[in-house]
């Protein structure tokens, strides 16, 4: 009877703290009138009632008290906010990266928070807290912000849902480690088609050869086509795509996001170009479907997956689907990729010969140039930053995560984290040799790739891709910096494109081939 009293007391008690309650609590806390008269029951369920009754009140109390609590923890450190632009004017112009791992150190915390404009920003700069969240707690930091112009005017569907989801199995059919296999012979090919053009043009701009080269191989994994010499209009729909792409990712850069009603007006209205980008996706596609109607189209990711049997009655998985994933592999794809020199020479050299170029069956033998290959990745990272989003509100080390907040991974900083790579300003390639890791120094940079469900799933064909070009190139030319007119050495430019994508500008160099 008096477990009774105390349930029947709760239930009316319960709902009253429910109103003062935000809106959430009601899906993890409310409590029917649904007790019966302690009359009724027999003497086995009224004696298991009451203490069951007893917990569920200590678990909702307790409950209780930790969404109210959540509610009071303090946000992350960050620079000071200002009235309703908050952090607005503390976000940096360019290397965002390095600005935000200085904020880390200064305010002494792995974890950083801003305010733009009302946008709740997260902003993790170690690698255990990127881990903790983003890997650990994947199931709701997995989801990306969600940006006017790169989700509805570029066409990128980048949010954890259906269309995701279908993409991403689309994706990793044909590109998991064993069926990427299939497209090696096409690396090989790519990558001595370049050696070529190199021959012939040795003072052509070594970023636009790069450009060529991963450009055409894309497409003819991704499409099939075989892409123009020079000037192809695929790669540079492909390269305007994605550098609109690479500022289209960060927070404040295009007016549509903070003015969404600007995505009606025409693509052919002055300022609006932004709504050309699409043809990137859809152009290429639609001219590997004029090559497998003619029945001569090569092997390639759109001919395999037009042809395979998806499931039935799923609206998912559809042409759009196919044409979306395809669009993914060719804009993302292609704008992936002295003493080390002469290390890396003698290395093939010796394991290779000067009779023959390298394949990808001699990488387990130059282990040298895998170590090369690794050290690329960390010292620039491609993506220096990592957005998701997390949509429910979360708590982490004794800080509150609001809901709604775009979550940052800082992969720079990571792979330029002292504790992790001694020296890490240094280009050093032996650290990723086995002498060099030791006492968890030096982990293989596999963050340059993502995390948790976000992580690259082309990661296997990208690094084979990047392996044979980085060996091909040093098999065959001795790479130096340029001189100029005046027999003055003109040292490289070091400046970088900045946005989620980072490029280097183009430089000078000079490329001359290792025998004649």
């Amino acid at each position: 009877m008096i477990h009774y009293q105390i349930c029947q007391i709760f239930s009316d008690l319960l709902p009253r703290v429910l109103r003062r309650s935000p809106p959430r609590t009601l899906a993890f806390c409310s409590f029917p009138k649904i007790l019966p008269p302690a009359t009724t029951m027999s003497p086995l369920v009224s004696a298991l009632f009451g203490p069951l009754c007893e917990v569920l009140v200590v678990s909702c109390v307790f409950l209780l008290r930790l969404i109210s609590n959540r509610s009071r923890l303090p946000l992350p450190p960050g620079p000071k906010k200002l009235p309703l632009v908050g952090n607005l004017f503390d976000t940096p112009a360019g290397e965002e990266w390095e600005t935000y791992q200085k904020w880390s150190r200064d305010f002494d915390s792995d974890v950083i928070h801003l305010n733009v404009a009302g946008k709740s920003i997260i902003i993790l700069s170690s690698l255990e807290a990127t881990n903790d969240l983003m890997v650990q707690r994947s199931t709701i930091y997995s989801d990306r912000p969600r940006f006017p112009m790169v989700n509805e005017l570029m066409g990128w569907e980048v949010s954890l849902g259906r269309r995701w989801r279908t993409e991403r199995k689309i994706f990793n059919t044909a590109f998991s480690v064993g069926a990427s296999s299939q497209f090696q012979p096409m690396e090989l090919a790519s990558s001595h088609g370049m050696l070529r053009r190199i021959l012939k043009n040795p003072d052509s701009c070594m970023l636009e050869q790069f450009d060529q080269t991963t450009g055409g191989l894309i497409m003819s994994i991704a499409y099939g086509i075989d892409v123009l010499p020079t000037n192809d209009p695929y790669i540079k729909l492909a390269r305007e795509s994605m550098e609109g792409l690479a500022l289209g990712g960060v927070p404040g850069q295009y007016l549509v996001d903070a003015i969404p009603t600007l995505k009606y007006i025409p693509a052919w209205l002055p300022g609006a170009g932004f709504k050309l980008t699409q043809q990137s996706v859809v152009l290429p596609f639609e001219e590997a479907k004029r090559k497998i109607a003619t029945g001569k189209a090569p092997t390639s990711f759109v001919s395999n997956a037009l042809s395979m049997e998806w499931p039935e009655h799923d609206p998912d998985y559809s042409e759009d689907s196919i044409r979306d994933t395809a669009g993914i592999i060719f804009n993302a794809g292609s704008h992936t990729t002295v003493s080390i020199q002469k290390k890396a020479q003698m290395e093939i050299d010796l394991v290779v010969g000067r009779d023959r170029l390298p394949t990808l069956e001699d990488k387990p033998a130059l282990q040298y140039i895998t170590a090369l290959v690794k050290e690329l990745l960390r010292w620039k990272p491609v993506a220096p930053l990592s957005p998701h989003f997390v949509a429910v509100e979360d708590e982490y080390c004794g800080y509150r995560i609001p809901a709604g907040s775009i979550v940052l991974g800082n992969t720079w900083a990571i792979l330029n984290d002292e504790a992790l790579y001694p020296a890490p300003l240094e280009f050093h390639p032996e650290r990723f040799l086995s002498a060099g890791q030791h006492d968890g120094k030096n982990p293989d940079p596999e963050w340059a790739f993502g995390y948790g469900r976000r992580a690259c799933p082309g990661k296997f064909m990208a690094l084979d891709n990047l392996w044979i070009t980085v060996a091909s190139l040093l098999a065959v030319f001795d790479i130096s910096k340029a001189v100029g007119e005046d027999g003055n050495v003109i040292e490289p430019t070091s400046k970088y494109c900045t946005g989620l994508v980072c490029m280097p500008l183009p430089f000078k160099s000079s490329i001359r081939p290792r025998s004649k």
